[in-house]
């Protein structure tokens, strides 16, 4: 038992010092952590230095990876954004597999597969692996863009795909082993039943699970439940025969509106990041390197060939979607790679005699060579090509806004950040919109959805709901800008309530004028923080009697700026013009100090 318990620490330890050597490596090398996890498990495995032996039950463990990543892309779409995705789920995705599958095939019968095999080979590549697409889209912060949307929504209905392959595959079975086979219609009424089950569940109970496990105050049960929806949702899909990913992003788009949301992250990530890796580097370890070498050329003409063709279909479908030459490309690039449900679909075929044991280990290296060479194929993408097409003056298109929510923000700087984390904490969701690529990027790396475009174009602003919504935030730092986008929203929706960033009091008059309902100087809280600080520090004053005095400013503050915006004339540009404004500032600031003089002379 303890040598048992020794052997099992080792593994651990090699599992995690490969891991720690590599991934670091290869991405000070530029080359992906995803390939310095293939490359580690490919060094360790059973077909490298052999250190580890039982590939395929540590692959069963780390598959949960992959589940726990989908069920944590689930919790950052709530129902209303998936179904805005429904056309490109079904549309986008059913052309895809059509025209890859149908390029594929046909590239297997030039290399003399028989059409039997073609199809199965074609299957395990019309299936992308979502583990390494989604790590690759993570790594880029590019899961909350339009063109990762896509991607997304393509792997879902790949998903969807996984019946009605295996079914396919049971037809194509010799006669003799058709007779064990479940009727087709009774494979679709399981899967379907487990679906509809699985919706039940989660709208009317799981969030009662939560609330009752909360009222306990322990943290560790939180834990143990969100383990529980996530491996029970997948175990429930894949029992039916739908894949365990699908139950677990399902299982995330149900709790996406719950108040455990950010919670449940919290508790699922550490989970993910170290399952996903054990993941890689389980397909890393999978690569029979003896039968690579004996089958060479066979492998790599098989591997290059049908990558290639698989590519084309890819990039064909983007275009006829009217996608751009280079994020076809790019989709291309990403979407060449076979899936981990190859190994599926390879060993029903093979166990149902429809390929042979020889074509299915080739078939399965084939898909593992196209993982291992993906993240190279991708830097060549981005080194080579890009640069070549990529027009340094091409303004960028606006993003495609596929979320609207009640409250809109312009501008996500430093100003905006902080708005929006306040109301993100209080269970609001906001659609954001900046013209800054950087911060789009940064932020959709930590999972902040922000869209980049002009809200100067009424179209725009149009596409993100200003018509519908109930607040606009306007935290821009350039005024033009911002008085403009005030004005324009003001005549696109009269009864819209806007908060607006003002950069000094002529700006706060100019806001006023054009509609925005408040108006708050980007340093005046900072000034009037300031202030109070510094008679804090004096100590002459109780602090009691501080926080009175800096609440009376500022709400006379406030009433002083509504009463010069009234006198306040657009024709006079300069300071200190207008005598009727300074004749009410004057007059109001005696008032102000009078109010405040008493409240320091006042004996409590």
């Amino acid at each position: 038992m303890a040598a048992e318990g020794s052997t099992q620490l080792l593994t651990a330890v090699i599992l995690l010092g490969a891991a720690v050597i590599a991934v670091p490596l290869f991405k000070r090398l530029g080359l992906g952590a995803v390939l310095g996890y293939l490359a580690a498990g490919l060094v360790i495995g059973p077909f490298g230095l052999g250190f580890i032996s039982d590939v395929d039950s540590m692959l069963h463990v780390a598959e949960l990876g992959v589940v726990m990543f989908l069920f944590l892309i689930g919790l950052e779409m709530n129902p209303s954004h998936l179904w805005g995705l429904r056309k490109q789920i079904f549309g986008l995705g059913a052309l895809q597999v059509l025209i890859s599958g149908a390029l594929v095939m046909c590239m297997g019968k030039l290399l003399n597969y028989s059409w039997q095999t073609a199809f199965i080979i074609a299957s395990g590549f019309v299936l992308n692996s979502t583990a390494i697409i989604m790590q690759i889209l993570s790594e880029r912060g590019d899961m909350g863009s339009s063109h990762g949307q896509k991607i997304i929504s393509i792997l879902l209905f790949e998903d969807l795909m996984i019946v009605p392959l295996l079914a396919i595959i049971a037809f194509l079975s010799p006669v003799e082993t058709l007779t064990d086979a479940e009727p087709l219609w009774q494979k679709f009424a399981v899967a379907t039943g487990s679906l509809a089950l699985l919706i039940v569940s989660g709208i009317w109970l799981l969030n009662p699970l939560f609330k009752a496990l909360a009222w306990t105050k322990l943290r560790e049960m939180m834990t143990a439940a969100a383990l529980l929806v996530v491996l029970g949702a997948a175990f429930l899909m894949e029992h039916a025969g739908l894949s365990a990913a699908m139950g677990a992003f399902i299982a995330g788009v149900l709790l996406s509106n719950s108040s455990f949301r950010h919670q449940l992250e919290a508790d699922i990530e550490p989970f993910r990041g170290l399952l996903l890796g054990l993941f890689f580097l389980g397909v890393g370890m999978s690569l029979d390197l003896t039968l690579v070498f004996n089958h060479f050329w066979e492998i790599l003409i098989g591997v290059l060939a049908l990558m290639l063709a698989n590519g084309t279909g890819v990039f064909l479908a983007a275009l006829f979607t009217r996608s751009n030459i280079m994020e076809a490309l790019d989709r291309a690039f990403i979407m060449v790679i076979g899936g981990e449900f190859a190994f599926v679909l390879f060993s029903a075929a093979a166990s149902q005699h429809v390929i042979t044991a020889q074509r299915q280990a080739m078939g399965a290296a084939i898909i593992i060579l196209s993982m291992v060479l993906s993240p190279l194929f991708i830097l060549f993408f981005k080194k080579v090509i890009v640069p070549r097409l990529h027009k340094p003056t091409a303004e960028r298109e606006d993003d495609h806004i596929d979320e609207i929510y009640p409250i809109i923000m312009v501008g996500f700087g430093r100003f905006g950040q902080i708005v929006n984390d306040v109301l993100a904490m209080t269970n609001h969701q906001v659609t954001i919109i900046d013209r800054d690529e950087e911060i789009i990027a940064g932020m959709r790396k930590i999972g902040i959805k922000a869209y980049y475009g002009d809200a100067e174009r009424p179209e725009l602003l149009h596409y993100a709901g200003i018509e519908s919504a109930k607040l606009l935030i306007v935290t821009s730092g350039n005024k033009a800008k911002c008085t403009h986008i005030v004005e324009m929203a003001r005549k696109m929706n009269p009864n819209i309530r806007i908060l607006a960033r003002a950069y000094d009091l002529f700006h706060v008059y100019e806001l006023y004028e054009k509609g925005a309902d408040r108006q708050v100087r980007e340093t005046f809280d900072a000034a009037l923080r300031t202030a109070r600080y510094a008679l804090e520090d004096l100590g002459d004053i109780e602090q009691e009697k501080i926080n009175e005095i800096t609440r009376v400013y500022y709400e006379e503050n406030s009433r002083r700026l509504r009463l010069m915006s009234e006198v306040h004339d657009p024709k006079i540009t300069k300071k200190f013009e207008n005598k009727e404004m300074i004749r009410v500032a004057l007059e109001h600031d005696q008032k102000t100090m009078s109010h405040i003089q008493q409240i320091i002379q006042r004996e409590d």
